[in-house]
C-alpha cells in the first residue's frame, strides 16, 4: 500500500519507554496471575483490556485520552465479535464495517492506523474466543475487558504522578485536530484509498463469515493473519504481496511451535510478561511492524492459559487459510488496479486523425 503511511523505518523512535513498559507489565501481570490460579479464563479479557490500554504512553500529551479511548472502544469490539460468532450475516457486516473503518482511519496518518487496528485484533479475538471458556455473556466480555483497562489506568495515573505531570492533561481544541487529520487524509489519492479499502472489507468479511460457517476452533488465528498480511505494503507489487504472506505465515508457525514446544500456562505467562514488557519498552515506530507486534503479543496473551497446544495442526491449518484468503483478495485488487490504470490511459490517450 504505497504512499498509505508515511513513516520512518525504524523500530523504535527515542528512548526504550520503560516507564509505561512497568505500566504495561503491571497491568498484564494481575489478570493473569489471577487467571492461572484460579483457572477461569475471564481474566484473559481483563489482560486483553490491559494490554490494549498499554498501547498509548501516559505520559504523551493525548496519553490518557488514547488509553481511555483505546479502553472503551476496545470493549465494544471485543463485545460485538464475542455477540457476531452465532449469526453468520451479523458477522459479515460487522466485519465489513470494521474493515471499512480501519482503511478510512489509516487515511489520517499511522497513529489513527494503529487505533483501527487494534480494534479489529478485539473483535477478532471476541469472535474466536466465543464458546472456549466460561463467559457466554458478551456484556461480561467487554465488562472484564474495561475493567483490564482501568486498572492499567490507574496505574498510568500513579506514573503521572511520578514524573509530576498533571493526572489529566490540557487538551487542545477539537477543531485543530481535525485540521490536522485533514491534511493527513488529503496526502493519500483517491483511487489507491477506495481499492485498499475494498481489499480490507472483502478480506475481512469474508475471513468473519468462513470462522462463523466452518466453526473454526480459535478462529482469530485465520481473521487475525487476514488482517495482519494486508496492513503489509505490497505497493502494488505482487511479489510484496507473496512477500507479506510468507511472512504472516511464518511469524503463525513460528508462535504455533513455541507454544506447542512450551504446553505449560506458568511458562507461557512469565514469557509472555517479559515479552509484554520488551514489546512496550520498545514498541515499533513503523506501521507494518507495529501490526505485527501487537498481533503477535495478543494471540500470545489470549492462548496463555491454553491446555490444548498439543493440538498445533487446528492453528497452523487457520493460519494457512487465512494467508490464502490475504493473497486471493490482494490478487483480485491487483488485477482491478490494472485493469483501473489500463482504462485511464486509454482514455487519456488522444485519437490519431484518420
Amino acid at each position: 500500500m504505497k504512499n498509505l503511511i508515511r513513516s520512518s523505518f525504524t523500530w523504535h523512535a527515542g528512548p526504550p519507554a520503560w516507564g509505561p513498559a512497568v505500566v504495561a507489565g503491571l497491568g498484564c501481570a494481575l489478570p493473569l496471575l489471577l487467571g492461572l490460579f484460579t483457572a477461569h479464563t475471564g481474566f484473559l479479557w481483563a489482560s486483553a483490556g490491559a494490554f490494549q490500554a498499554a498501547q498509548a504512553n501516559p505520559l504523551h500529551r493525548f496519553g490518557m485520552l488514547r488509553m481511555l479511548l483505546l479502553t472503551l472502544l476496545g470493549a465494544c469490539s471485543a463485545g460485538l465479535g464475542f455477540w457476531a460468532a452465532t449469526h453468520p450475516l451479523i458477522s459479515l457486516g460487522i466485519f465489513a464495517a470494521f474493515g471499512l473503518l480501519l482503511a478510512w482511519l489509516q487515511r489520517f496518518g499511522s497513529e489513527a492506523g494503529k487505533l483501527g487496528i487494534g480494534l479489529c485484533i478485539c473483535l477478532c479475538l471476541g469472535q474466536g474466543q466465543f464458546g472456549t471458556g466460561h463467559l457466554h455473556n458478551p456484556y461480561a466480555v467487554a465488562m472484564l475487558f474495561i475493567l483490564g483497562g482501568l486498572w492499567v489506568m490507574l496505574l498510568a495515573f500513579g506514573l503521572r504522578g511520578v514524573h509530576g505531570l498533571r493526572m489529566w492533561p490540557y487538551m487542545p481544541r477539537f477543531i485543530s485536530v481535525l485540521k490536522v487529520l485533514k491534511r493527513h487524509a488529503q496526502r493519500l489519492p483517491r483511487q489507491q484509498w477506495r481499492l485498499h479499502a475494498l481489499a480490507c472489507v472483502l478480506a475481512f468479511s469474508a475471513s468473519g463469515l468462513l470462522v462463523n460457517l466452518a466453526g473454526l476452533s480459535r478462529g482469530y488465528w485465520l481473521t487475525l493473519t487476514v488482517i495482519t498480511t494486508l496492513q503489509l505494503e505490497f505497493q502494488g507489487s505482487l511479489v510484496r504481496a507473496l512477500q507479506a504472506s510468507l511472512a504472516s505465515l511464518a511469524a503463525a508457525g513460528l508462535l504455533i511451535a513455541f507454544g506447542h514446544s512450551l504446553q505449560s500456562p506458568p511458562v507461557m505467562v512469565g514469557t509472555l510478561l517479559l515479552l509484554v514488557f520488551l514489546s512496550r519498552a520498545l514498541q515499533a515506530n513503523h506501521y507494518g511492524l507495529f501490526v505485527l507486534q501487537t498481533s503477535l503479543c495478543f494471540v500470545l496473551l489470549t492462548e496463555s492459559l491454553a491446555k490444548d497446544w498439543h493440538l498445533a495442526e487446528v492453528r497452523l491449518l487457520n493460519a494457512l487459510i487465512g494467508v490464502a484468503l490475504a493473497l486471493t483478495v490482494a490478487l483480485l485488487v491487483h488485477g482491478l488496479r490494472v485493469h483501473l490504470s489500463k482504462t485511464v490511459t486509454t482514455t487519456a490517450t488522444p485519437e490519431k486523425p484518420s
